[in-house]
C-alpha cells in the first residue's frame, strides 16, 4: 500500500480543536506539519500532538514521508490551496510515491460566512477602520435601510434572481452595521448581532409553535390566525393599529389601517368630503372591497406611464447632426 500525504483542510469559522473523529485519529497517528502557527496549530499542541512548522515545500514534505506510512499536512485558515496544487502536480510526476489524500476535519455549517460579515463589519466600524461608517448613527442610516430594501423589491418585480441575491446582500449590510454601532450605547443598552439573532430565533419558535411545540393545525388560515393571536399576546398593544409602520407609502399604510379595522369588525365610517386625502383614502377603501391591492396598481399605472415618457423622449429625439 502506498504512502499517504493527507491534507488536513479546517473551517476557520468553527473552535479550533474542534475535529471529525477521524480528523483526530489521523493527527494522533501520523507526524502533523503546517506552513505557520495558528489556533487549529495550538489546539493540537494543548491536545498533547506534536506540529512542526515546515516551509510550503513539496520535496520537504516527500522527505519526511520517507519510511513512514502517512503524515498529515495541517492546512492553514485559507486552505493552502497552491501548496496543495504544488504537490498534486509534484505527485503526477511520480504516482508511485505517495498517495494525496484530502481530509475534512471540520466544515462551515450553514450561515458560516455571516459570521465573516460580522466580523468585517467590526473591522469597518472600529478605531482603523472605515471613517464614514463610524460617524454614522441609526438615524442618518435611516434612508438607507429604506432605499436597500426597495432596490430588493425592485429585483423581485423584475424576476432578477441574480440581483435579488445581490441586493439582499446590502440590505444585511444595513443590519449587520446598525447592530454593530449599538454595541457602543452608553450605560448598559448596548446590544449586537447576536442579540437580533436571538430575538429572532426566539420569535420564530414562539410564533409557530405547529413546527416547533406539536400544535395541530387544520391549514394556512390557522397558522396566520395562531401567528396573530400570539403577536398581540406579547405586544400588549392598546390598539388594533399599535405597531403599524407610520413611515410605509401612504397607499400601503391607508390599506393597513383598513385591514386591521376590519379584522377588528370596526365599523368606521370613511373620511367624507372632496378633498384630495378623504377621496384617495375611499379608493383604497375600494380597492380592498374589490380584491386589489391599491399600492400594486398605482405602481402598475406608474411605470407603464413612465414606458410611454420613454417612448415620447424617443420621438421627440433629432437626427444627429
Amino acid at each position: 500500500m502506498p504512502a499517504r500525504i493527507v491534507l488536513l483542510v479546517t473551517s476557520p469559522r468553527l473552535p479550533a480543536g474542534l475535529l471529525t473523529a477521524a480528523a483526530w485519529d489521523a493527527v494522533r497517528q501520523f507526524p502533523v506539519f503546517t506552513a505557520a502557527e495558528s489556533e487549529q496549530s495550538d489546539a493540537l499542541r494543548h491536545a498533547g500532538v506534536p506540529v512542526t512548522v515546515v516551509d510550503p515545500d513539496p520535496e520537504r514534505l516527500l522527505a519526511e514521508l520517507a519510511g513512514r506510512e502517512a503524515v498529515v499536512w495541517l492546512s492553514g485558515p485559507a486552505g493552502d490551496q497552491d501548496f496543495a496544487r504544488q504537490l498534486g502536480l509534484r505527485l503526477t510526476r511520480e504516482p508511485d510515491r505517495a498517495e494525496l489524500e484530502l481530509m475534512y476535519g471540520s466544515w462551515d455549517p450553514p450561515g458560516a460566512r455571516l459570521l465573516d460579515a460580522v466580523t468585517v463589519m467590526d473591522r469597518l466600524a472600529s478605531p482603523g477602520g472605515d471613517p464614514w461608517k463610524r460617524a454614522q448613527t441609526h438615524r442618518t442610516l435611516a434612508q438607507y435601510l429604506l432605499e436597500e430594501s426597495y432596490e430588493a423589491f425592485d429585483a423581485i418585480e423584475s424576476d432578477d434572481l441574480g440581483a435579488l441575491r445581490e441586493e439582499l446582500g446590502d440590505v444585511l449590510l444595513q443590519v449587520v452595521l446598525h447592530a454593530r454601532l449599538a454595541e457602543e450605547i452608553p450605560d448598559g443598552a448596548a446590544w449586537g448581532i447576536d442579540d437580533v439573532a436571538g430575538d429572532l430565533v426566539d420569535k420564530m419558535v414562539r410564533r409557530n409553535p405547529h413546527v416547533f411545540a406539536g400544535a395541530e393545525v387544520t391549514g394556512i388560515d390557522e397558522i396566520t390566525e395562531n401567528w396573530e393571536r400570539i403577536k398581540k399576546a406579547e405586544k400588549s398593544r392598546d390598539s388594533v393599529l399599535d405597531g403599524i409602520a407610520l413611515s410605509q407609502p401612504a397607499l400601503s399604510l391607508a390599506a393597513k389601517i383598513l385591514q386591521r379595522a376590519e379584522r377588528a369588525g370596526l365599523g368606521v365610517p370613511l373620511p367624507g368630503g372632496d378633498d384630495l386625502g378623504p377621496a384617495l383614502f375611499r379608493v383604497v377603501a375600494e380597492a380592498r372591497a374589490a380584491g386589489v391591492d391599491a399600492e400594486a396598481e398605482l405602481r402598475r399605472a406608474a411605470l407603464e406611464y413612465a414606458e410611454e415618457v420613454r417612448s415620447a423622449e424617443q420621438k421627440n429625439v433629432g437626427p444627429a447632426e
